[in-house]
């Protein structure tokens, strides 16, 4: 089974090939291969990516030394939201998605009522995802280019606080 925990400096380059391993050849059928080479270039680079991990907003999944899922958070002003959640294609559907969610979840301070996700409108099968798992659509911000499958949708999931 594989270990969902907070990413170290020594994931970055391992986060970096999941990245232009997998999110690439996602991307491309959906976006269009300038777009999903420009997601890799400017979200995969290990200056973001190193500078998430330092800052302790990444968790990975891993087995056998393989790196299977990535997730990382940020702030949109006072709002916490994830910013990317992938799983290998090989283990979705398994329970890494949700896991990796999760645990970007428990990282979030107390007093954190909500949760946002943004994903591309032509990812469906992440709007999917994140249906199921309670995040609701907020909003839809369409593309700077005008290409309708590279508008954002912003969805949000109240979390419990106890």
């Amino acid at each position: 089974m594989a270990e969902v925990r907070a990413a170290g400096p020594g994931d970055v380059a391992a986060i970096r090939r999941f990245g232009e391993t997998h999110v690439r050849a996602h991307y491309a059928p959906l976006i269009g291969a300038a777009a999903a080479d420009a997601q890799v270039r400017d979200w995969w680079n290990e200056t973001h990516v190193g500078a998430a991990v330092a800052a302790g907003l990444v968790v990975v999944a891993e087995a056998g030394g393989e790196l299977l899922g990535v997730g990382q958070r940020g702030r949109s002003g006072a709002d916490h939201v994830v910013y990317k959640l992938y799983v290998h294609p090989g283990q979705r559907g398994r329970g890494l998605g949700p896991r990796l969610l999760d645990a970007l979840a428990a990282q979030l301070p107390a007093d954190a009522g909500r949760l946002y996700i943004e994903h591309f409108a032509a990812n469906e099968r992440a709007g999917a995802f994140y249906e199921r798992e309670g995040f609701a659509v907020e909003r839809i911000e369409p593309s700077s280019t005008g290409d309708p499958a590279l508008a954002v949708v912003w969805r949000v999931k109240a979390l419990v606080t106890s």
